[in-house]
């Protein structure tokens, strides 16, 4: 059970991580760096922080992975090209990010 979560938080993660699902890694990221990142890398490791913040309260590693992930999907974004809704992916998955960020900061003051 999470606790200490706000609802409006939680469901609006919950809903955001469902479409995602439903939506395919852009291909032509694949094999692909910006700034040092790999995209497919960056993408499952988002992946697995939010994941486990829907299953719970994050401990301090996994949220100071959030908070890396988050800046390093800044950090790509405006260099992104939206060949096959790119911006649009990595956009959900810097709000995921941040959201996540955000309620994992709730479940530790």
């Amino acid at each position: 059970m999470i606790v200490n979560m706000s609802e409006s938080g939680l469901n609006r993660l919950s809903r955001l991580w469902e479409e995602h699902m439903r939506v395919p890694f852009p291909p032509h990221m694949r094999r692909r760096e910006i700034e040092g990142e790999d995209m497919v890398l960056l993408d499952a490791d988002i992946a697995g922080c939010v994941s486990s913040s829907l299953s719970g309260p994050l401990d301090e590693r996994h949220h100071e992975g959030l908070l890396r992930c988050l800046a390093a999907v800044e950090k790509v974004l405006p260099l992104i090209e939206d060949e096959g809704n790119a911006i649009e992916y990595y956009e959900r998955l810097r709000e995921m990010t941040a959201l996540a960020a955000e309620i994992g900061n709730t479940n530790t003051r």
